[in-house]
């Protein structure tokens, strides 16, 4: 029986990787990204799917990185679609990415709370898990001490909040929990822009938390992807050092847990994206 694992977790490794050369110019960028959508999210969810032109010194067409989370699909995807012409005359050619992960993409990220969330109810249904807000409240910064500061004429606030979640797989009868706190400092410079600060930072932070959580599950699959009747779908949860057990107290845990700085969701993702897609680049144009 096949066995795949998937993480909420950023896929970095090489082996989740396709590149598709020898594509033709006949159709448009977007119109070649919908046909390779359709072929390859046949095979599972995809992380990435970017298609490019060759480069100047080459004959005109394009080539694509298509990136899984799953290993297994991944090559599942190379060996049935290589030296096939799929949606054009000639044949494609389908191969799993050879480079080395480099060290500094060696331990990926969480995945962003947009993608936990549809990586989740591809696999689990919308009905397949819940989560529920156990604490979120204001927590005092050290600007609150002294006052608002002053920079360059200019009256600054800040604001910082923390969140606990609880996050419930009831067929699997698991559940964990997840904390974070972010901290944020603005220029006071109309009388809606703490409030609208304050609902920013609160809508974060809840989402920072649930992500939290979301690292510590591992979605186990069993079966063949085809047809789907066949897959059978498994949650566990990893033993880490930082796991909160149900009949933990949750009073403190937010004064100790990670700060995270308030900025997009993606930010650290798609840094992480680039890096790698600069290093595909090279091996899909050889």
């Amino acid at each position: 029986m096949e066995v795949d694992i998937l993480e909420f977790r950023v896929p970095v490794d090489n082996n989740k990787t396709v590149f598709v050369w020898d594509i033709q110019p006949f159709l448009t960028e977007a119109q070649i990204y919908e046909e390779l959508f359709a072929v390859f999210s046949s095979f599972g969810p995809l992380y990435l799917l970017k298609v490019c032109p060759n480069a100047p010194l080459h004959p005109p067409g394009f080539y694509a990185l298509i990136k899984f989370y799953s290993a297994v699909q991944a090559s599942n995807a190379q060996r049935l679609t290589d030296g096939r012409p799929l949606f054009q005359k000639s044949a494609l050619k389908v191969k799993l990415s050879s480079k080395q992960t480099p060290h500094f993409l060696s331990s990926s990220l969480p995945l962003s709370h947009t993608r936990c969330l549809d990586l989740a109810n591809h696999y689990l249904g919308f009905d397949g898990w819940t989560s529920d807000i156990i604490t979120l409240k204001e927590l005092p910064s050290e600007e609150d001490e002294g006052g608002d500061e002053e920079e360059g004429g200019v009256r600054r606030k800040s604001l910082k909040f923390g969140c606990l979640v609880k996050l419930c797989f009831a067929h699997h009868g698991l559940s964990t929990r997840g904390a974070a706190v972010l901290e944020d400092t603005f220029p006071l410079t109309g009388p809606d822009v703490v409030l609208q600060r304050r609902c920013k930072l609160q809508r974060l932070v809840r989402e920072k938390a649930l992500v939290q959580a979301f690292s510590s599950v591992l979605l186990v699959i069993l079966g063949s992807p085809s047809p789907p009747g066949n897959r059978k779908v498994m949650v566990e949860l990893k033993a880490t050092s930082d796991r909160f057990g149900p009949d933990d107290e949750t009073e403190g845990i937010l004064q100790v847990n990670e700060f995270f700085p308030p900025a997009d969701e993606e930010e650290n993702e798609e840094l992480a994206l680039l890096q790698e897609a600069s290093i595909g680049v090279n091996e899909a144009v050889l």
